[in-house]
């Protein structure tokens, strides 16, 4: 599973919908992580996985859901193989649609941004957390409530 993770961290959630409810069973959720010091907002159906202010979550990115690393087509089967999405309770299939540096006085900033067949998340924070995302790739986004 060595590059089948792309990105692994425990966020806490600071806030929910930010900009004011927009939809019924969709929440933005900010969170901040714990060890990379990365910021999210993610777009989550509320509807079949509640969160609210203050839980953590553990959210990882990756290229397959094959435990062996062997990418796949994208498409879940219900064949009841394995995968990693075993070990979460939410997941999203989606595409990384933009990458840019950020204006920021500090460390280097970069946000990434991926659509979840329109749910959004933008992750920001230091650059080396994140170079293993590149335009256009295909990521599984994958939750899982800490504690």
């Amino acid at each position: 599973m060595g590059d089948t993770l792309l990105f692994e961290d425990i966020f806490t959630i600071s806030q929910l919908d930010p900009d004011g409810k927009k939809f019924d069973k969709v929440s933005r959720i900010v969170a901040h992580s714990e060890q990379f010091d990365m910021d999210v907002l993610l777009d989550v159906n509320i509807d079949i996985y509640p969160l609210h202010k203050g839980e953590k979550f553990t959210l990882a990115l990756a290229s397959t859901l094959s435990l062996d690393g062997t990418m796949d087509d994208g498409t879940f089967d219900q064949s009841n193989r394995k995968s990693l999405a075993d070990k979460y309770e939410y997941v999203m299939y989606g595409k990384v649609y933009k990458y840019a540096d950020t204006e920021s006085k500090g460390p280097p900033k970069v946000e990434t941004y991926v659509s979840f067949g329109g749910l959004l998340m933008c992750l920001k924070g230091d650059p080396n957390n994140l170079n293993s995302l590149v335009l256009d790739q295909r990521v599984y986004l994958l939750m899982r409530k800490v504690g």
